[in-house]
């Protein structure tokens, strides 16, 4: 089955949508214009229950079907980077150092027009909770939405997730069972030594050249602590120290990201890393601080609910089109929040050749939005019609 006659009717209207969202990106929880416009294109449509304010500045929409049942969640996210964009497109930002660079705005658009066209032909039983996250871009918006209690208010069973993907196939889907994106992790390290001349590093505790054998010596981690099988990416992102040439400073820092796939490899991951930081430092007299915070955790797709996903996929996209078992990937997301408090699944479609995610050059392809609300909308009336 290709995708929907109605939802290539309605690509014109949601690419608007998401141009207009493009020209005016909001950051982390502040998305309130957003998601003034998302509530009012659901009130709108008819949708029966639109409630805002859920994780601060998330907007729920419910749509009622034609019977009693479960209820099935679908998600996108809202939120833009802190990035200036250089496209140059006629629907580029128009607020400097703010862009949509992941998609988030082709995201809130596609299921703005899933939720169109199921408040218009109701096609199953149950309801389906239509949920617009902010700050998915480093807030944990997707966790703040689950502790202001949402799945519990909309009763919500099951919960699905979608990205759109660079290089990935416009038309094309991709995803995989278990862990499909990394928890990352941040840490910040300070390194408090004795400062003094660069002549005389015999009187110094030197800071940076502690601080350089720890950098090297953590990516043991990954080579020698590590199951060989697991996967974790310690990397150093930030270093700091000093301000003259001939002097040894007394004091440096550094920070970055440690990335695993399980939480048995994250665990792991952060014992190491203390106990590497502080040896070493130890070892040469100097005195450390470590800050290590566990951020986003392990995006883990539930067999059955991926199955689903798979099937609904194929049947829009054609089996040659989704790929089934796509090779995990390092970066976050926190739609993990959302799967550790219900099964479900997060897929990715395809952007397409377009610069990838995260770059001021990046912008959604539009020609994806009639096959994600078909997505949305299929996979919506089977797990509800099953």
């Amino acid at each position: 089955m290709p995708i929907l006659n109605r939802a290539a009717e309605l690509q014109g209207e949601v690419t608007e949508w998401r141009r207009y969202i493009h020209t005016r990106p909001e950051l982390l929880y502040a998305v309130e214009n957003t998601a003034a416009f998302v509530a009012e294109k659901l009130r709108s449509f008819g949708v029966d229950e639109v409630v805002t304010g859920i994780g601060r500045t998330g907007v729920v929409g419910l749509i009622r079907g034609k019977g009693e049942g479960r209820t099935v969640g679908l998600r996108a996210d809202m939120d833009a980077l802190p990035l200036t964009e250089i496209t140059g497109k006629p629907w580029a930002s128009e607020t400097p150092g703010k862009m949509h660079a992941c998609g988030h705005d082709g995201h809130t658009a596609m299921l703005l027009g899933a939720a169109k066209y199921l408040a218009e032909t109701r096609n199953f039983n149950g309801n389906i909770a239509v949920i617009f996250q902010p700050a998915e871009e480093g807030g944990a918006g997707g966790d703040a939405m689950v502790k202001d209690g949402m799945m519990e208010r909309f009763q919500i069973a099951e919960v699905y997730g979608m990205h759109n993907l660079p290089g990935l196939p416009v038309g094309h889907f991709a995803i995989r069972k278990g862990p499909i994106m990394a928890a990352t992790d941040e840490f910040t390290v300070s390194i408090k030594g004795v400062g003094g001349h660069a002549a005389m590093p015999h009187k110094t505790i030197d800071p940076i050249a502690i601080g350089a054998q720890i950098v090297s010596n953590l990516q043991l981690i990954a080579s020698r602590s590590a199951n060989p099988l697991k996967s974790v990416v310690v990397s150093v992102t930030t270093f700091n120290a000093g301000n003259a040439h001939n002097v040894i400073p007394s004091e440096a820092s550094f920070g970055g990201t440690v990335r695993t796939l399980d939480h048995e490899m994250r665990d792991l991951a952060e014992q190491r890393f203390k106990q590497v930081v502080s040896g070493i430092a130890a070892s040469h007299g100097a005195e450390v601080a470590i800050e290590f915070h566990r951020n986003y955790p392990v995006t883990f797709n539930h067999a059955e609910e991926t199955d689903h996903a798979i099937a609904i996929a194929e049947e829009i996209a054609g089996a040659g089109n989704v790929v089934p078992d796509i090779d995990p990937m390092m970066a976050g997301e926190d739609f993990s929040y959302m799967l550790l408090a219900r099964p479900g699944a997060f897929i990715f479609v395809g952007n397409g050749d377009s610069a990838g995610l995260h770059n001021p050059a990046y912008d959604f392809n539009d020609e994806a939005i009639a096959h994600g609300i078909s997505y949305w909308v299929r996979l919506a009336e089977q797990r509800l019609n099953a």
